[in-house]
């Protein structure tokens, strides 16, 4: 027979506090809501005075027998008119036995011949549920209503029994709620919530009261109340507080351990961690300590080196001992006044320029005596007669039939370009836009293969991307990093395209000469500077940059526009190193246009093209005969050098004023000359046998084959490098980091009030009737606004790791730096930003949000998705603009991570079969990871199925989304890298 009543027309569960029938005597409730009774074994008033205890309260206790019986420990009986709750008689519960119909008597009982609410019945009186049962039967006995039985606190409302006794006996209450009241004969029931409740419920929020959660009925299952646990052991009836060194989320079943050195006071929801907090901040302080003291050094050593008896002077780069000793330079010969005329005696040349003096290589077939150098000429000759393998360490260009056409484009930028370039000479290439003057030094240098014609080295055929190591070039802008010294520059170019056994002492005395002799000792440990904030001077910046490659050991150096952008004494002074460079041996190349007086008459050759094919080719001196034999004339005191750029640029009207001056008729003029049927005749009698050529190439190949160092050592003087510029630009890392943690406070707080309470599901079965409104958004949106604080926090600083250095890269990949070296040491050195960014973000972020989730596993997942955002700010450096980089990538980062899956919800993106898109994104992984930590530990209490199936994500998936992540922040450094490979063709 069942437990439920029937109430017009519909079942309602038993209520065991509701009296069915009038008690006759003693009676009361036991632990499992059994109606106890005293009465007689053959009928309520006669037979032996025992107790029967019934659980289906319809049957009526004094009606049937079937009931579990027991004992009486006492002498009274119905006859003697006890009261209901008379406690001198009580049951004798140490036998259970029931009623055998056959003998009439009391047996011991077998539970199977008993329902399945007698069988659960202990004899045990439980005095809140008798209270109730005496006050409602009093009530009904006054003729009032029986409140303390009321089945729901909403009047009217009928309850629904929500657990089926069967289920009941196999599972008991669910795990992390609070049965209370619930027995086999009390079943778990739901009943409509009273208005507030209601309001509470569709908020979100448990029904509570006096900071208690409370059920609509005493019979309504709560669950357990956060700050508690209900352990499962005890059936859900107890409910005890949170012990210290533990937190308790609403509905725990146990409390859950604080990590170590989080801090977890008695009664604690969440765990506070403190260890993260304390290592931020020693970080934090110990970084402004070493910040505070290189500041006070700096000042220090500033006042030190720059007031020494009050007057400036700089440190000498060169080993006095070594070079027998020389003074220190006290004035920058960039501001020595120079005139036509005017040429200073020998010991007014310092530097390179004493180099000035001797004869030009060409023109002596003797090598010049070293008791002839200075010192610190003395001490590069050295390096470079070593670094070269020989005392002649120049080289010479021979070209011949020479022509470069693109594909694609119908005419050829070079044709028809013959000569000659002799070692140890300053030649210059000089012609108008379009003359074709970079494209032929860039064919001489090999960076472009000429589509005709040959190219000989030394008079030896070969190919000359062979020689890379063996040129130097200087671009036309001071290509140098502003946040490294003079000396950090020039020394990591020789560091990385010496030969490799040199030693490191050998390395710095090459350097040390190198800035002695492009008389940068004063300014050797000075900044270099940018542009828009410079340290030093256009001029001292032009000689770091030509220090560069003479670190290198070059035998021949290329130079575009180096007068570019410096005044005229700048530019002479330039020139002058240059022209004495050239006298030591070294080949110098320069393109140049509309030099001053001084520097044209500096030159000893030059090259003048138009349209792609030679004006004319010769010595310096002699162009101006070559012109006037065609009928320009130059006028006196007039700056040969304008005179020649106007006449080679079809311009010369001026100078001719009769006959044709355009660049067709000076192209066919100099096909027909006297000097150009020289050059071919010198041309043609070059023979060369295949032994010479195996021994120049065997020669050549030893040499190359020894130049640079190997690539993990340039990985980590790459490295070095890229550290220093870390630290030298710390106060952009300062406030990177300020920024992080401003974006941490800011999640936290905005997350702070729900107290770490990030998601409310379904209650599990049967209880899922009780649940309040869910929320399985605020999971994702945390991860949303995570990865849209991170993008905010890395894209910029990601962008400058690569754009603020593309033209320095291309310049050092065409010198033969390893490519791949610069680029993982450029990642490595950012690791420690990501980290501390991270780090700042994290901790803030989870010390106010406090969200149910390992720190470790929250910082490790925020330090991939770093790693993404700073790959993806990478590759965009390299597709877009350096003006338009920072904010396209800051765009893309949030894009990228509002692609998370919060908003649309993936689950809808897969309706939409788009679900490929949202994966490509690494917001959509670190949503899933945080999903799969913050909802997975609740399984015990919410159907997280079903709210994964709501959301789109996986459950389970926490490593793999880590890793894939990882993947997706690799493959944007591997565009970035191909980015890198195909420099400007990518740009946008």
């Amino acid at each position: 027979m069942s437990s439920e009543l029937t109430k017009n027309g519909l079942l309602i569960p038993q209520d065991p506090f509701l009296p069915q029938d009038e008690p006759q005597g003693p009676v009361f409730l036991d632990t499992q809501a059994c109606l106890c009774a005293l009465r007689g074994t053959d009928d309520i008033f006669s037979g032996e005075s025992a107790w029967e205890c019934i659980g289906n309260q319809t049957q009526g206790v004094y009606q049937v027998t079937t009931g579990k019986w027991f004992n009486n420990i006492g002498n009274g009986s119905l006859k003697n008119d006890l009261g209901i709750s008379d406690a001198s008689n009580t049951p004798d519960t140490s036998r259970q036995l029931m009623y055998d119909g056959g003998s009439s008597s009391l047996v011991d009982v077998v539970l199977g011949n008993l329902s399945v609410w007698d069988q659960a019945c202990t004899g045990l009186n439980r005095s809140s549920f008798s209270t109730s049962y005496y006050r409602a039967s009093d009530q009904l006995a006054k003729n009032n209503t029986p409140t303390d039985a009321a089945a729901c606190w909403r009047p009217g409302a009928i309850p629904i029994t929500i657990q089926q006794v069967g289920d009941w006996q196999k599972n008991g209450c669910n795990e992390g709620f609070l049965c209370a009241n619930n027995t086999a004969n009390s079943l778990p029931q739901f009943c409509p919530p009273i208005t507030d409740c209601q309001i509470a419920r569709l908020a979100g929020l448990t029904c509570s009261t006096g900071g208690f959660n409370i059920g609509m009925g005493p019979f309504e299952p709560v669950v357990c109340q956060q700050g508690y646990y209900c352990p499962k052991s005890s059936g859900g009836t107890e409910m005890l507080r949170c012990p210290t060194g533990t937190y308790c989320q609403p509905g725990a079943p146990t409390p859950t351990p604080c990590s170590a050195g989080s801090r977890c006071p008695e009664g604690s929801t969440y765990e506070i961690f403190v260890i993260p907090l304390i290592v931020l901040i020693l970080a934090d302080v110990l970084l402004l300590i070493i910040l505070l003291w290189a500041f006070i050094r700096k000042r220090f050593f500033r006042k030190r080196t720059q007031t020494i008896n009050g007057i400036h002077r700089g440190k000498s780069a060169f080993n006095m001992a070594m070079t027998g000793g020389y003074k220190p330079l006290e004035d920058d010969h960039e501001m020595v006044p120079m005139h036509a005329t005017y040429m200073p005696g020998r010991d007014a040349w310092t530097g390179f320029e004493a180099a000035l003096n001797f004869p030009t290589p060409r023109s002596s077939t003797s090598d010049i005596s070293e008791s002839d150098f200075t010192p610190e000429l003395k001490a590069f000759v050295e390096s470079m007669k070593r670094a070269t393998d020989g005392a002649r360490f120049g080289l010479s260009f021979a070209y011949s039939n020479l022509s470069f056409q693109p594909k694609g484009n119908p005419r050829p930028i070079l044709q028809n370009v013959t000569g000659s370039i002799e070692r140890g000479s300053l030649t210059a290439v000089m012609g108008g836009s379009g003359a074709g003057k970079s494209t032929f030094v860039n064919v001489l240098m090999g960076k472009v293969t000429n589509t005709g014609g040959t190219v000989m080295i030394n008079n030896v055929p070969g190919k000359i991307k062979k020689y890379k190591k063996l040129i130097g070039y200087v671009p036309q802008d001071d290509i140098v990093l502003p946040e490294l010294t003079v000396y950090e520059n020039i020394l990591h170019s020789a560091r990385i395209r010496l030969p490799r056994a040199w030693k490191d002492d050998d390395i710095k005395a090459h350097v040390n000469s190198v800035i002695d002799c492009l008389e940068l000792s004063h300014v050797r440990d000075s900044l270099v500077g940018s542009v828009g904030k410079p340290v030093i001077s256009g001029g001292q910046r032009k000689r770091v940059s030509i220090g560069m490659e003479l670190a290198a050991a070059p035998m021949a150096i290329f130079l575009d526009e180096p007068t570019s952008g410096l005044d005229a004494t700048a530019a002479s002074s330039i020139m002058r190193t240059l022209k004495a460079i050239a006298r030591l041996g070294i080949s110098v190349i320069v393109i140049i246009h509309q030099p001053r007086m001084e520097i044209f008459e500096m030159l000893d050759d030059l090259i003048l093209l138009a349209n792609g094919q030679i004006i004319y080719e010769g010595p310096e001196a002699g162009v101006r005969d070559f012109f006037e034999n065609v009928g320009f004339q130059f006028p006196t005191h007039s700056n040969f050098g304008d005179v020649v750029t106007d006449i080679v640029t079809g311009n010369g009207r001026a100078y001719k004023k009769d006959g044709d001056i355009s660049k067709d008729s000076l192209i066919a003029n100099w096909a027909m000359s006297r000097e150009n049927s020289d050059i071919k005749e010198k041309h043609a009698s070059l023979r060369y046998s295949k032994t010479s050529i195996a021994e120049n190439n065997n020669k050549n190949r030893e040499l190359l084959r020894t130049r640079g160092a190997p690539r993990l050592k340039q990985l980590w003087l790459c490295l070095s490098r890229a550290m220093l510029q870390q630290w030298r630009t710390r106060t952009a890392f300062c406030f990177e980091m300020g920024l992080a943690s401003i974006a941490g406070l800011l999640l936290g707080l905005a997350q702070n009030s729900k107290k770490g309470v990030l998601f409310t599901g379904i209650y599990n079965a049967p209880y899922d009737v009780l649940s309040l409104a869910t929320d399985v958004k605020s999971v994702p949106q945390l991860a949303l606004l995570t990865a849209i604080a991170i993008g905010l926090v890395a894209a910029a600083p990601g962008v400058r790791v690569f754009s603020e250095e593309m033209l320095l890269y291309r310049r050092e990949a065409e010198a033969g730096h390893s490519r791949i070296a610069y680029f993982i040491a450029k990642n490595l050195s950012v690791l420690i930003r990501m980290v501390f960014g991270c780090m700042h973000l994290t901790t803030f972020l989870l010390i106010l949000a406090v969200p149910i989730i390992n720190w470790g596993t929250a910082f490790l997942a925020n330090l991939v998705y770093f790693y993404c955002i700073y790959g993806l700010a990478s590759f965009v450096s390299m597709v877009v603009r350096r003006e338009d980089a920072p904010l396209i990538a800051t765009m893309i980062s949030l894009i990228v991570g509002i692609l998370c899956g919060a908003a649309p919800p993936l689950s809808k993106v897969i309706g939409w079969h788009m679900e490929w898109l949202w994966r490509l994104s690494p917001g959509t992984w670190l949503a899933e990871l945080y999903f799969g930590q913050l909802v997975s530990p609740f399984r015990y209490l919410y159907n997280v199925d079903l709210a994964a199936q709501q959301v789109g994500f996986h459950l389970d998936w926490n490593w793999r989304n880590m890793g894939i992540m990882v993947a997706i922040g690799t493959a944007y450094r591997v565009l970035a890298y191909l980015g890198l490979l195909m420099g400007s063709k990518l740009r946008i």
